[in-house]
């Protein structure tokens, strides 16, 4: 069994981050282990630009903001191994055993003292998805697209419906426009778009590509191809109103429905997870309910901005060095307390704080459940406001965040709630 102080499942943006700051902290003894045939993950096939505006102070394309954190491991010789699928991890009394797989090796067993969790997100597939209709060729999730089109430089279709205005569906709008291909709608189960509203712009009002709120795919026509979608409107219960349906004629039906935590792993292990966000429920340092398990990027809950991808994974590689310096011993905690939620906040991360001797400033990342505008987003603790900002606009597309200061920690308070007032 190989030995490794600090084992990291996953070498996409969170996997790589985590890795150079763990390093970087002091933890030396570090193993990526990515399942893909190299290091970058989703990164690799989001070749528009607009990452790392907060990390780097410039718009790079995906591949160029994962080729910096790659010359990073690699400048630190941090070791890493691809076509390596983790098929299980265990929290055992003498430390964590990862047990692994690829074609050089076989099945073999890794020892760990502490682990990152980085293994991204998935796209909700059709068959979670109950659309009404035959099975043709023609339906693809917006993900999968973007790898053809992207990596695999081959089109899907020409005449194109998506459903669902998450980031990757409106990105392939217009990418598949630059392509040559005809989006006749963009279509939204909501009253409002999933995505950030500069691709709202920049990939649907910049190429005169509907959108199309409160509707959904009623009915997908075809057998051996799709010919056609039957798209609706919706109530306020989302039930389909027939009497305001069209049929669209198409040849390809593209899916941007969510994204879903690729916790397999981490349910097997045993740790605890969120109902909401579908990732591990983590204190502040993002370990888990298990001690020396952190997580870390869209694993965790599902982010907008890359650059938030790697602050919250440099913070899990730290705190995972920290771990490993204290001889595989959690600081001791005087209390936790769990971090409310009220005023349409959908969910908080972390789901808890730990209040230690010495504490440091808590940035608390929530989304929420619907847009508002002109209200005040406040932080209490025990009940009593002890912080509150304005903000003009909040969408559920758009991930925020309150910061809860060290001083309101040190008051060692029963109750941290974040809320927002209207």
């Amino acid at each position: 069994m190989l030995s490794y102080d600090l084992v990291i499942v996953g070498g996409g943006p969170a996997g790589m981050a985590a890795a150079v700051s763990a390093h970087d902290n002091g933890t030396e003894n570090i193993l990526i282990i990515e399942r893909d045939d190299s290091l970058g993950g989703i990164l690799r096939q989001c070749i528009h630009n607009g990452f790392g505006l907060h990390r780097f102070g410039e718009e790079l394309t995906g591949p160029e903001y994962a080729a910096r954190y790659r010359k990073m491991v690699m400048e630190r010789n941090i070791p890493f191994v691809c076509n390596t699928m983790v098929l299980s991890i265990e929290d055992t009394d003498n430390g964590k055993v990862v047990t692994a797989m690829n074609s050089d090796r076989g099945v073999f067993t890794l020892d760990a003292q502490a682990i990152v969790l980085a293994m991204g997100c998935r796209e909700r597939p059709r068959g979670a998805l109950n659309i009404p209709g035959t099975r043709p060729a023609g339906i693809y999730t917006a993900g999968t697209a973007q790898r053809y089109v992207n990596i695999k430089g081959m089109m899907p279709g020409k005449n194109i419906v998506i459903l669902g205005s998450g980031d990757i569906g409106l990105i392939m709008a217009r990418r598949m426009t630059l392509e040559g291909a005809n989006v006749k709608a963009v279509c939204e189960l909501m009253p409002y778009s999933g995505g950030l509203n500069r691709n709202i712009v920049q990939c649907l009002k910049d190429f005169n590509i509907p959108l199309l709120l409160s509707h959904t795919v009623a009915q997908i026509h075809g057998n051996e191809r799709v010919t056609g979608v039957t798209i609706a409107e919706v109530d306020e219960k989302f039930r389909v109103i027939p009497e305001k349906s069209q049929y669209i004629e198409c040849d390809t039906l593209l899916l941007s429905c969510g994204l879903l935590p690729e916790n397999e792993l981490t349910q097997a292990a045993g740790i605890d997870l969120d109902m909401i966000t579908g990732g591990a429920s983590v204190n502040q340092n993002r370990q888990t309910s298990k001690n020396g398990i952190f997580s870390a990027g869209n694993v965790l809950h599902v982010h907008d901005l890359v650059d938030y991808v790697s602050e919250e994974a440099e913070l899990a590689g730290r705190s995972a060095s920290e771990y490993i310096k204290r001889g595989a011993v959690d600081k001791k905690i005087v209390k936790t307390v769990s971090v409310g939620k009220a005023g349409g906040i959908r969910y908080t991360v972390p789901q808890r704080i730990d209040i230690y001797d010495e504490n440091d400033d808590v940035k608390v990342y929530f989304r929420v459940g619907a847009v508002m505008n002109d209200v005040t987003l406040t932080v209490k603790a025990d009940g009593e406001v002890v912080s509150g900002q304005k903000k003009r606009k909040m969408a559920p597309g758009e991930m925020e965040y309150a910061v809860v200061k060290k001083a309101v920690l040190d008051t060692m308070p029963d109750a941290i709630d974040i809320e927002i007032v209207k």
